[in-house]
């Protein structure tokens, strides 16, 4: 599974222009394996209206990663990212 993540991730990174340093530093917090902390510079990110920053949260509930799994929350910040045209 840590494979799949990085090679999504990866994709999303060469996809779409680089989103800022607060993007960044939770890219690297998840790369260690800290999703609190990427959760913590991601969701201002999501809220603002960053379709990727939406996406990863979308995913990272799906998971269950640094949060509880939530397949309803889930399905909101998919649905977001969505909306911007990030599918």
């Amino acid at each position: 599974m840590p494979k799949l993540v990085a090679v999504i991730l990866a994709a999303l990174l060469l996809a779409l222009p680089a989103a800022g340093q607060d993007f960044d530093k939770g890219l690297e917090a998840y790369g260690r394996g800290d999703y609190a902390a990427a959760l913590k510079e991601w969701r201002p990110l999501a809220e603002q209206g960053d379709a990727i920053a939406q996406a990863l949260l979308g995913f990272m509930y799906a998971e269950g990663q640094g949060v509880p799994q939530d397949h309803a929350e889930a399905v909101k910040w998919y649905r977001r990212a969505a909306e911007q045209g990030d599918v």
